[in-house]
């Protein structure tokens, strides 16, 4: 087993770090204190050719390798959470299916656009009543003459306000079942289309998270994603290639916490010692270096098998729920070894914890992963 990085994946860690230290780090407690967009971020990392990374040069793509997709989720997330969840839903959830499931023609015009930043990424599953019952889906789909007319809801859709265009699922065949579900590519300007962004989260505020309303919405049959009735199959493999930039974000989540634990330690005096020296405070910084570790090594391994044409799904689904599961622990002890600085917002882990929350119910809840790791193993 080789667990080296590429010399072009150093290049891009290299590279991602200095951006994100340098320009995402120094603004982010303020954008996450005015709920703040950045736009500018992205508009920079377009220019460096991050927004397309790991898509076909031949649609403007970078070309790249989705360990180095992990990679800048990681450590976008370590200087922001709201930054690391925008671009991996922008790859993973908002270009990936076009690059999976479309046709040459919608590769061209729809995910050139996603690798140049003229679009934001964004994906259109979840629905008030579908959730993780994703095959609940009520927004429906029908024909008229050579056009589709769209009708229903999303919500906690990321990116939806700067997107130009996005792919949703809509039932087709209610007959059917799952096998019923197709999905489209609906441009975000349609008539009918409304996109709603008044939400009040707990975390992550500077991230775009909105509501969905389709009214009568027209789309012709060239924007089928794929094909009829694989919408339901489609958007779960999408979420498996999600679950690996979750992982990574939370990953890069948990680093920033026990970066910020660890020198805190070390400078804080207490009974005329510094607290890194109490066997108590030690302990807690050694179980989340080696757990931060482990999610990393998890992570990587489920990017691999993906680059390497392999079955992924036990292994992402492994990664996201355990990087997950560390995170909300890494911030936990990050904030009880500040004491009740911690809970202070100038120290910074309290919006760690914060953004951390959200890692362990987007793109699968635990307990789905749970089931979903039960079935690949055999369970069911």
């Amino acid at each position: 087993m080789y667990f080296d990085l590429t010399e072009e994946q150093r290049m891009i860690k290299k590279m991602i770090r200095e951006f994100a230290d340098e320009v995402v780090a120094p603004g982010a407690d303020e954008r996450d204190k005015t709920k703040q967009f950045p736009v500018e971020i992205y508009k920079q990392m377009a220019k460096l050719n991050l927004l397309g990374l790991p898509f076909s040069e031949e649609y403007g793509g970078g070309g790249a390798d989705y360990i180095s997709f992990a990679i800048v989720v990681e450590e976008l997330s370590r200087a922001c959470g709201s930054a690391g969840i925008t671009y991996s839903a922008h790859i993973s959830l908002g270009g990936a299916p076009l690059s999976l499931f479309g046709t040459e023609e919608q590769k061209r015009k729809y995910l050139s656009q996603i690798c140049s930043g003229e679009s934001m990424g964004a994906f259109g599953l979840t629905e008030p009543n579908a959730g993780s019952d994703a095959g609940g889906t009520r927004t429906t789909a029908v024909k008229q003459g050579d056009e589709w007319v769209i009708n229903g809801s999303k919500c906690f859709i990321t990116n939806a306000s700067y997107a130009k265009f996005l792919a949703l699922t809509a039932v087709t065949d209610k007959e059917q079942g799952t096998k019923g579900i197709t999905a489209f590519i609906v441009p975000t300007d349609a008539p009918g289309f409304t996109v709603i962004d008044n939400y009040e989260k707990l975390g992550l505020n500077s991230s775009n998270t909105t509501e969905l309303v389709m009214d009568g919405v027209r789309v012709p049959d060239e924007n089928i994603l794929g094909k009829m009735g694989e919408g339901f199959k489609q958007f779960l493999i999408t979420l498996d290639g999600g679950r690996i930039g979750i992982g990574a974000m939370a990953v890069g989540i948990a680093q920033a916490a026990y970066d910020k634990a660890l020198q805190y330690a070390r400078e804080r005096q207490a009974f005329g010692h510094s607290i890194s020296k109490f066997q108590a405070i030690q302990h807690k910084l050694a179980d989340m270096a080696m757990q931060i570790e482990l999610a990393r090594n998890m992570v990587h391994k489920a990017a691999w098998l993906k680059d390497n044409g392999r079955k992924f799904t036990k292994e992402a689904a492994m990664a996201k729920l355990y990087a997950s599961e560390v995170a909300m622990a890494a911030t936990h002890q990050a904030i009880q070894i500040h004491g009740g600085y911690g809970y202070m917002r100038e120290y910074q882990v309290e919006r760690f914890f914060r953004d951390a929350r959200l890692l362990e119910i987007g793109e699968g809840t635990s307990e789905i992963l749970r089931n979903v790791i039960a079935r690949e193993i055999g369970c069911s």
